[in-house]
């Protein structure tokens, strides 16, 4: 099966990117149900690789993978000691 839309993202937050990504893929492993192919991967960056059949799946998945990735990172930043 090919999948029509693909989009890859990589995000730095430095020191926090390791706690950003357990963060984010736990919710990741856990939908296995998604209908968007999600893969997040760490390599000193998160690396968001998503493809789809349906742009509209693609773009709810990767908005929702961004505001997680913001929460957490506004986490993170609130109990900064």
């Amino acid at each position: 099966m090919t999948l029509n839309y693909s989009a890859k993202i990589t995000v730095d937050a430095k020191d926090k990117t390791k706690a950003i990504y357990d963060s984010v893929n736990t919710d990741n492993e856990f939908y296995p149900e998604n209908p968007v192919k999600t893969e997040i991967k760490f390599n000193e960056q998160l690396i968001i690789s998503v493809e789809s059949n349906h742009l509209p799946h693609l773009r709810a998945n990767l908005n929702s993978t961004l505001r997680l990735i913001q929460a957490s990172y506004d986490s993170i930043e609130s109990v900064k000691i």
